[in-house]
């Protein structure tokens, strides 16, 4: 599978038929429990009656009563020793607090356990086949047994008594035959001494009528609601649905999402083809549209770096044509030349040309350094008002017409003087380019200041030039930019110097600006970057 997409399908199909099988598993158990627990709801009063029973009684009176009620209900009843009872502790525990015990053996049958006598350790034990209609007439006939031994007028308060001692789990009460909900056949059969059935108004519940011998009174048992476990058939139904469903809204969720990485594949291809021009349309602010965003930022600069780099191969090819015009006119020269003060004059020329070229090739070189990424950069204190001291001495004598002085001087509050976080080789080269193109294009002066704030330092670099036209000063920190018309080519340099500049405050995590000087005049240059390094 080639798309992530169907993967995420595969496997969350997976994920779900797993989940439907526990959940088949835990429906089979839900249903055994409720089995277990219909069960000795119902087997619970019955079993506690004729347990209570047995225990006043001897021995032999146990057995005699045991073989009345297995003849009378049709249920195989023993007494054994509760050592002798295949039961785990947990079951015991439960005997030992007055509960009833129901173990199935069978789809309808089961086996009921209920305690006679704590002290003997004795069980009773049933088995019963039909738990339902036959726990049924073992209650009507236990219950009637009971009954007869009170006056008719306190059989209604007898019965309330077992039913709130024995813990039947069903309805109990004593009426009269003409309240019976009893058609008159049923009627006659229960005024007869049978023991009818009949179905509930809603036909999912039974009632059991008997009457009381030598009474008016009818006993009604229920109702009885039968067992209805879940239907497996139920859960297949809704594992479909739940999967239908599931899948058509991650099928909804997801889609979108390729598409969108689908976009995202389409422009890399196209940029991977030539047209660095491609991007991929950002929406969002989820992780798709962070990395569409991230992405268009990468082929911004990809496209950007390139153009760059096309740029500076024209600019270079300009820039060397000349200085390599002169050494080949120089070398023409050499050979023409009359004498060896000729020879000298002409050599000499050569020996700038190819100073000329060594510095534009460095400045290349740190350009491209700078531009590929970050730097091998190691942040020290340095003393900026020293450092401006040291670029002052080693700039002012190369043009003796102007006069490089040092401005106003704002040191730190905190008392830390002039100290500064910087790289103190970058520092310097971006200082020595203002400085060295102040002094290149000022008419007799240039004023280098500073100021240093509790989060920020700054440096201006002003001059009395013809200055900057303000159009121009969004691009004049591009590489091999030369203005025409104030900052005339025939000034030099190859338009690197203010790039390199940029670059180096760009790392320092500052900005490089420019303005028009008040004091001065001419163009001001400002470098401002934080105080300490991150």
């Amino acid at each position: 599978m080639n798309s992530i997409f169907l993967r995420i399908y595969a496997g969350m199909l997976a994920v779900l038929v797993l989940v439907a099988l526990l959940g088949a598993g835990t429906l089979h158990l839900v249903n055994e429990v409720r089995s277990e627990q219909y069960r000795e709801r119902l087997a619970r009063g019955t079993f506690r009656l004729m347990a209570d029973n047995l225990a006043p009684m001897s021995e032999l009176e146990r057995r005699r009563a045991v073989v009345i009620w297995e003849r009378l209900l049709g249920i195989p009843l023993t007494i054994e020793p509760a050592a002798d009872a295949p039961l785990d502790s947990g079951a015991r525990n439960r005997l030992k607090r007055g509960l009833v015990l129901v173990r199935q053996t069978g789809p309808h049958a089961a086996t009921v356990y209920s305690q006679i006598d704590e002290r003997q350790q004795l069980l009773l034990t049933g088995e019963v086949q039909q738990i339902s209609e036959q726990l049924a007439r073992a209650t009507v006939f236990l219950l009637l047994d009971e009954l007869i031994r009170f006056p008719q007028a306190e059989q209604p308060r007898r019965l309330a008594e077992l039913k709130q001692a024995k813990q039947f789990g069903f309805d109990l009460r004593l009426v009269s035959l003409d309240q019976a909900a009893l058609d008159d056949d049923q009627r006659r059969r229960v005024d007869e001494g049978d023991t009818v059935m009949a179905l509930g108004k809603g036909g999912d519940s039974i009632h059991v009528f008997s009457g009381v011998v030598g009474t008016d009174w009818v006993l009604e048992i229920g109702p009885l609601y039968q067992m209805n476990p879940y239907p497996p058939q139920l859960l297949v139904l809704i594992g479909v649905l739940g999967l239908s469903l599931i899948g058509l809204t991650v099928y909804l969720l997801v889609r979108p999402l390729e598409q969108r990485l689908g976009d995202l594949e389409g422009a890399a291809t196209r940029i991977a083809s030539g047209r660095l021009d491609a991007r991929v349309p950002s929406r969002g602010t989820d992780s798709v549209g962070r990395l569409a965003a991230a992405f268009n930022a990468m082929a911004e600069h990809l496209q950007r770096s390139l153009s760059i780099q096309r740029e500076m191969v024209r600019a270079v090819s300009h820039e060397l044509r000349t200085p390599v015009a002169r050494l080949r006119f120089g070398l023409e020269m050499i050979g023409d030349a009359e004498n060896e003060t000729a020879r000298r004059k002409y050599m000499d020329g050569m020996d700038s040309d190819i100073q000329d070229l060594d510095k534009l090739v460095d400045e290349m070189l740190t350009y491209a350094r700078l531009e590929q990424g970050a730097p091998a950069l190691n942040f020290q204190q340095v003393d900026l008002g020293e450092l401006i001291d040291q670029v002052i001495d080693e700039l002012a004598p190369l043009r003796a017409g102007v006069r490089v002085e040092r401005g106003p001087a704002l040191d730190a509050l905190d008392g830390s003087g002039a100290l500064v976080e910087a790289e103190l080789r970058y520092l310097h080269r971006a200082l020595q380019n203002l400085v060295s193109n102040a002094m290149r294009h000022a008419e007799s002066r240039v004023r280098v200041s500073y100021q240093i704030g509790q989060q920020r330092c700054r440096v201006d670099i002003e001059d009395d030039g013809p200055g900057v036209p303000e159009e121009a000063w969004e691009r004049i920190f591009s590489p091999f930019l030369r203005l025409d018309d104030s900052r005339t080519r025939a000034s030099g340099g190859h338009g690197l110097g203010l790039s390199i500049v940029r670059r180096i405050i760009y790392w320092h995590g500052g900005r490089a600006q420019i303005g028009r000087s008040e004091r001065l005049g001419g163009a001001q240059f400002s470098l401002v970057w934080p105080r300490k390094q991150g």
